[in-house]
């Protein structure tokens, strides 16, 4: 209960074990369930999208209030989201239907924000044995690979960087797994996560992150021999040309390894990142590309980072991370636990903000 409201969530609505203490019914299955006219419904990406017309009709007559839990999906793909996949881009522009996304928003959306991935990371069993063998990132002599490059679906700066580094990726352990960025590059087998070695062959067009997970979320998973082969990860987030950061599980997997960084993203992205009190490796590398608003210079510098940080050495590059990624491994756990604690009272105090459903209510 919530005041006077009643708190109606879906099972799937991925923030339910943050919220089940207030939680006065629940459901699987948004159609079968019994309406409970007034209250707050926390609907999840896959019930609202197979109930959309419904759920636009209570909303438009004012009969349940609607949040959108959808913190797998942040910033742009949030909103794009709303506009082709929900159909709901009305609603949530007047604030009809609000959104927990996993990313920053334009401040006009009614979004809260959950770093939903940040805790993912640590609740894998696999993953939490292969952090223990993060020290071996520093104690690997002779490695043979310079960075860890991993590209999932296509996206442009993905494949800008794929094209503007390719005479040294021989030096790096990479990935492609969509031919719109280029020739589809799947990992060596000691290298890939165990589950999914023997999905590796016959996979050479296309989009083939799907054949190679078999519908998984395989790219959650840690294989520590990747991160301790290499010196560095090159990161390519979700979103680059967005102003609005959205950090996944492509940055937290590093940061738990202790493994040293670069990301490209979004301007404004390790700003963030500060904020949240990490620390990058700015007294070693130009950072500066953070503040670079032009989407394309931005790029052209992130790769020129990479390429000048392949040519020094980087056995003393990573010595002198080792302070920081330690600090950040530790960060990392004491954030886990915070953010989880601290959801609760902010989402309280997103639903008493001003909404037009709780006006007009109020008018009747």
């Amino acid at each position: 209960m919530l005041d006077n409201q009643k708190l109606v969530m879906d099972r799937y609505c991925e923030v339910y074990d943050l919220l089940e203490p207030w939680c006065d019914e629940s459901f699987y299955v948004f159609a079968q369930h019994n309406l409970i006219p007034g209250a707050l419904y926390l609907i999840g990406r896959q019930q609202y999208n197979q109930n959309k017309d419904a759920i636009r009709k209570l909303v438009e007559e004012n009969v349940i209030q609607v949040i959108l839990s959808n913190p797998a999906e942040g910033s742009d793909t949030l909103r794009s989201h709303c506009e082709y996949v929900h159909n709901n881009m009305d609603l949530v522009k007047s604030k009809r239907v609000r959104l927990i996304g996993g990313g920053d928003m334009d401040p006009e959306w009614p979004c809260l924000q959950y770093d939903s991935f940040l805790p993912k990371i640590h609740e894998f069993d696999e993953n939490l044995e292969a952090i223990t063998r993060s020290k071996e990132v520093f104690t690997r002599q002779n490695k043979p690979y310079k960075f860890l490059f991993l590209n999932g679906r296509h996206r442009p700066h993905r494949k800008f960087l794929i094209d503007h580094l390719s005479h040294i990726l021989d030096q790096s352990i990479w990935t492609n797994l969509d031919s719109q960025s280029g020739p589809v590059k799947l990992l060596d087998p000691k290298y890939e996560v165990q589950n999914y070695i023997e999905n590796l062959d016959n996979l050479n067009n296309g989009f083939v992150k799907y054949k190679l997970f078999q519908g998984q979320w395989g790219e959650i998973y840690i294989n520590p021999e990747p991160y301790i082969d290499t010196y560095f990860s090159l990161v390519t987030e979700t979103v680059f040309s967005y102003p609005y950061t959205f950090r996944t599980e492509k940055l937290w997997k590093p940061i738990a390894m202790g493994h040293p960084f670069i990301v490209a993203a979004n301007i404004g992205y390790y700003r963030d990142l500060h904020n949240l009190g990490f620390k990058t490796f700015g007294h070693l590398i130009d950072e500066s590309f953070d503040t670079i608003e032009n989407s394309h210079q931005r790029l052209t510098r992130i790769s020129q980072v990479v390429e000048d940080l392949c040519k020094q050495d980087l056995d003393q590059f990573l010595n002198e991370c080792y302070t920081i990624c330690q600090y950040n491994q530790e960060h990392h756990l004491e954030l886990i636990k915070k953010i989880k604690q601290e959801f609760p009272q902010r989402f309280f105090e997103f639903i008493k903000g001003s909404s037009v459903f709780a006006q007009e209510r109020q008018i009747k």
